[in-house]
């Protein structure tokens, strides 16, 4: 199967002298990880098959966190490990997406601009849930940051999982309607005055065209069902990489050819962009060096986990904690099987990393 690895392999070189001055670090670190990724650079374990009387190779990961190959394997753990947030009531998924004039800000001001859309967009949902004409409560919130569309064109956006219903004040659960949250339309000028009020303090305020502040910001809002359906919707977008291994059809004469879901249409779809093309939309979705992409507000921050405590003896659950240590556990006693055979391995021996260390 062709692989994002082998069109960094094959074009990447190229693509390194020609914008050797404008790449970022983070991004020449991206890409040397994953086209190294389960390969004998990054070394691994010899292991021995007795039923196909052959040696098998296993190398390690590159565990980056943009790694087609890394990340998707994740989000059962995650799951897992969110269940001791979980609260037996609806939940609601919205999303806050960033104004096209500023998108060019926010790919050259990445972890500014990122910031500021969390904050915002957070402050204003709890500002307007607040309200005793809505829920009027503190909401639980998990957010994550989403950057692409689904040819890998940049387009910055925060998805929110939120509780449907909070605590008041005087600590009752007051639940929202099954349907109905926040109405996005008082929503929307709210979120957007917030981010123009926090950009104000930076000096990159100027750069912003006064017609941004005037225009409808795009909110949006939909009911998703229990907390458990909640976190399975939301898993994807946490560690989905901006394209996986499985959308790539072909590299020919220097194209790469991938498939996408339209979304208007619901229909499957195909895309040819030039190898450097493909490699500069992948790229604009690598986030900066230890940014936080899934953060945790009101009755989910983990501040306010006495509140949380609260909020769950209201509703009486009785949700069953698993521990991811646990879940690793069990994992790690797993036996090794020969993915030809699916015999028992036996170790050789380890193998040395010929490359830097995964």
């Amino acid at each position: 199967m062709l692989e994002v690895a082998d069109i960094f392999r094959l074009h990447g070189p190229e693509y390194r002298t020609k914008f050797s001055g404008r790449m970022l670090p983070s991004h020449r670190r991206a890409m040397q990880d994953i086209e190294t990724c389960r390969t004998e650079s990054l070394g691994g374990q010899l292991y021995f098959c007795k039923q196909c009387q052959a040696q098998r190779y296993s190398y390690h990961s590159c565990k980056n966190r943009h790694c087609p190959k890394c990340q998707n394997e994740q989000a059962n753990e995650w799951l897992q490990e969110q269940k001791a947030l979980l609260l037996p009531t609806h939940h609601f998924l919205v999303t806050f997406t960033l104004p096209a004039e500023l998108r060019p800000l926010a790919r050259s001001h990445q972890k500014t601009i990122y910031n500021l859309l969390f904050r915002a967009s957070s402050t204003a949902l709890q500002q307007l849930a607040r309200d005793s004409r809505f829920v009027g409560a503190r909401l639980g919130m998990v957010g994550v940051l989403h950057t692409w569309t689904r040819q890998l064109l940049y387009h910055p956006h925060v998805h929110y999982l939120v509780t449907g219903g909070g605590l008041t004040d005087d600590c009752h659960w007051r639940a929202a309607r099954k349907d109905f949250l926040v109405p996005v339309k008082a929503l929307s000028p709210i979120f957007r005055a917030k981010f123009r009020d926090q950009l104000k303090k930076s000096a990159l305020f100027a750069a912003v065209a006064p017609r941004v502040w005037h225009k409808d910001w795009v909110v949006h809002s939909e009911a998703v069902g229990s907390g458990q359906q909640a976190f399975k919707y939301l898993a994807p977008y946490i560690f989905r990489v901006a394209i996986s291994n499985n959308r790539i059809r072909s590299l020919e004469h220097g194209q790469v050819t991938f498939s996408y879901k339209e979304s208007a249409t619901d229909q499957l779809k195909r895309s040819s962009v030039s190898a450097e093309e493909f490699i500069r939309r992948f790229l604009q979705h690598v986030l900066p060096p230890r940014f936080i992409k899934v953060r945790y507000f009101g009755l989910l921050s983990p501040a306010h986990r006495q509140l949380l405590l609260k909020a769950r003896h209201l509703l009486s659950a009785t949700t069953t904690i698993l521990k991811s240590q646990d879940v690793k556990t069990s994992e790690s006693l797993a036996r090794l099987s020969c993915p030809h055979c699916g015999g028992p391995l036996t170790l050789l021996r380890p193998l040395a990393p010929r490359g830097r260390s995964p």
